[in-house]
């Protein structure tokens, strides 16, 4: 159902005309949300332009479009990615937080258990490389979701990595990236993850290839491969060709989207890093969230309010972006992460039944840290002509001795926040000096940045997503937009490599020629 049809998007609409009107700080000064906490994760809303009537608009716009049975459909494992007719059960790795079929656990705690196995061995030492030395290297090889999610933890929670193996990252087909990363290596105390659910992706079978030519090269030992890859992917055929024993590969199943996978095996290297009682207690985050999700009446609810505050901030206060700023530099690459689980997810033009969508859906996401931000995009934000919605995430205590700093950066992310939400108005002389304010945003504050907080932070912005693809009757769990690109680079590449006569049209040939 097209939510633009419901009574409640139509009141929406005229509230959202006199909310326009009204300053922020009225509204801020008795805010009609109360700050919620779950698993060390304190959400406060009260910097958004929201009063009781909309909130309650915004809720009842929920009950006509069933997003209650929705979300039901989701966590119990029902059809609800229609495109590719496949459930999205990613609740499932950590737990889950419905009545999850028995074997589907499992299974999950089955690969849970060599995820460990192999984690435990590589951390001790008791994995051995070809040439009997412990593993010093892990070189992760994957892209989107098989890459975002495992390399912003790792960077994240560095400082649980204690005692462990050094874990890098390559992803892109860049292979000024690849060759940063093995220049230093040593193939002997090396061990490669491949991460591909098809065996197929592009960039990471290229990478894989020339990671293995590198190795071989070093090496001259085809039988060492088994010793130094392995893979999580359901092509076992494709696995085996490239050398990989079937003691080597970990399963992912049709119903775990790319974005949503690193609690699977596909977090491997976390485990590596981090240990399995770090692993552990990012599921346990993720765990509690979810049931906080599935549990929770509405106005409490943080998956859910953080959704219908991003609704009204998209579809009626015409909020073109929302920019992510993380005020701690451990959560660097959380704007690329969500980048792709929010743009990817909900970028759609096509509801679930095919027909154009009669709303707008995703905007751009964007952001990164403080203060850094503050010295370059911050200006737009103040004193732009756009509008945009903000989440500021602050982490309350320090992992460092520098405890002056870390009070400067808080300061500096609660200022931000309050000069966005109250603007200045200077003397009429100084009219460049103005900053309008009334710019909604959400503080986040994690107690400490653990593993369990962590975990917890990102399971609701997948809940969140998952509750704005509900209201705007779109998948969040394909991607069919991506796959063209993929389609039609094939016959460009082989143009370049001068493989193919065939002409591409007019502008694209001339590009062609002029990079061959």
């Amino acid at each position: 159902m097209s939510p633009a049809r419901t009574r409640a998007w139509q009141q929406l609409a005229e509230l959202a005309t006199a909310a326009l009107k009204q300053s922020l700080q009225s509204l801020s000064d008795a805010p009609v949300l109360t700050p919620l906490s779950v698993a060390n994760c304190h959400f406060d809303f009260s910097k958004q332009r929201v009063d009781d009537r909309i909130v309650d608009s915004l809720i009842r716009l929920c009950e006509e479009l069933d997003l209650d049975g929705q979300r039901t459909a989701m966590l119990q494992g029902g059809v609800v990615n229609l495109s590719e007719r496949r459930a999205a059960l990613h609740t499932a790795l950590r737990g889950g937080a419905g009545n999850i079929d028995p074997s589907i656990t499992a299974d999950v705690a089955q690969v849970r258990q060599r995820m460990i196995n192999l984690a435990t061995a590589i951390r001790s030492g008791d994995w051995r490389g070809f040439t009997n030395k412990p593993i010093s290297d892990v070189v992760h090889i994957g892209i989107g979701g098989s890459h975002l999610g495992p390399e912003l933890v790792v960077t994240a929670l560095n400082q649980f990595a204690a005692h462990s193996p050094r874990v890098h990252f390559a992803a892109n087909v860049d292979a000024h990236e690849l060759d940063t990363v093995l220049r230093p290596l040593n193939p002997e105390t090396t061990l490669f993850i491949i991460a591909s659910k098809t065996f197929t992706t592009l960039e990471t079978r290229i990478n894989a290839e020339s990671a293995r030519s590198w190795f071989l090269e070093r090496t001259c030992s085809q039988s060492a491969i088994a010793r130094h890859f392995v893979a999580v992917t359901t092509n076992t055929e494709a696995a085996a060709e490239f050398g990989l024993p079937v003691e080597n590969l970990f399963p992912l199943w049709d119903w775990v989207g790319g974005r949503y996978s690193l609690w699977s095996a596909i977090g491997i290297p976390i485990m590596i890093a981090l240990g399995p009682d770090a692993f552990d207690a990012l599921l346990r985050g993720a765990r509690t969230m979810d049931k906080h999700f599935a549990n929770t009446e509405p106005r409490q609810n943080i998956p859910l309010i953080s959704a219908l505050l991003a609704t009204w901030n998209y579809n009626f206060l015409g909020a073109t972006s929302l920019a992510v700023l993380c005020y701690d530099e451990r959560l660097a690459l959380l704007p690329d992460y969500l980048q792709q689980l929010e743009m990817e997810s909900n970028g759609k033009s096509v509801t679930q039944s095919g027909e154009p969508v009669s709303t707008h859906t995703m905007p751009i996401l964007w952001g990164g840290t403080g203060t850094r931000g503050q010295h370059a995009y911050h200006q737009l934000l103040h004193q732009g002509t756009r509008a945009f919605s903000a989440d500021f995430i602050v982490v309350r205590s320090c992992d460092h001795e520098f405890p002056e700093h870390h009070d400067w950066l808080k300061a500096n992310a609660l200022a931000q926040s309050q000069a966005m939400a109250l603007g200045f108005e200077p003397p009429e002389d100084e009219p460049h000096r103005a900053v309008p304010g009334n710019r909604p945003s959400t503080t986040i504050i994690l107690e400490d940045l653990t593993p369990e907080s962590l975990g917890a932070l990102l399971a609701a912005y997948e809940h969140k997503v998952f509750c704005q693809g509900a209201i705007w009757n779109i998948n969040s769990f394909d991607q069919w937009g991506v796959e063209l690109g993929k389609a039609l680079a094939q016959p460009i590449f082989k143009a370049l490599s001068g493989q193919a006569d065939r002409r591409q049209d007019a502008a694209t040939q001339r590009l062609i020629d002029r990079l061959t």
